[in-house]
């Protein structure tokens, strides 16, 4: 995973996210926080990051279950960390305790404080500095404003509360910089 999180385009998709996520996880008062399993798919949740992938969730995910498997763990586990792992895709809203403060954790940037925030995205801007710049204000754009659409951007109250009005207020300042 170091060897992972080290590589030299990640400029986000690094170890200090993954101490940030750690940091956010050790931090919640949520039952759900307690559980090693969640640990453990924060920690593999971005193992596998190339930026011209769009399947890096996936590979991810079956990487944590390889080495789960590899150490005799069962499928049961196996399965929910694989589950755990694609709910990062950010397609749909979680619906399950567990995938909640997973995905509130690994969206918990959004809600940082406005340098920080704007570290973030430098560091994504970084990690797709090969797309031209009109197409990554389009598509970051698209990504951005279907978070800040959603009735809310976190799904357990403890997330909501400590991040959500930062969060919109960084999303609505971003998406007009990238459209004006």
């Amino acid at each position: 995973l170091q060897s992972l999180y080290s590589q030299k385009h990640r400029k986000y998709h690094n170890a200090q996210h993954i101490n940030d996520c750690l940091a956010a996880l050790d931090a919640s008062s949520l039952t759900e926080a307690g559980n090693p399993l969640v640990e453990y798919a924060l920690w593999f949740h971005d193992a596998v990051y190339e930026p011209r992938a769009s399947n890096n969730e996936k590979q991810s995910a079956d990487l944590a279950v390889s080495v789960l498997h590899k150490a005799g763990a069962d499928s049961k586990a196996a399965a929910f960390i694989h589950s755990l792992i694609m709910a990062t895709c950010h397609h749909s809203t979680p619906s399950e305790p567990h995938h909640q403060l997973l995905v509130d954790i690994d969206l918990s940037i959004l809600g940082a404080p406005s340098e920080r925030f704007a570290e973030f995205e430098r560091g994504i801007r970084s990690e797709y500095s090969w797309v031209p710049d009109r197409l990554y204000r389009q598509k970051r754009t698209a990504v951005l404003t279907s978070l800040y659409k959603r009735p809310t951007i976190f799904s357990t109250a403890e997330f909501h509360t400590r991040f959500e009005q930062r969060a919109r207020g960084n999303l609505e300042s971003l998406i007009n910089e990238l459209t004006s």
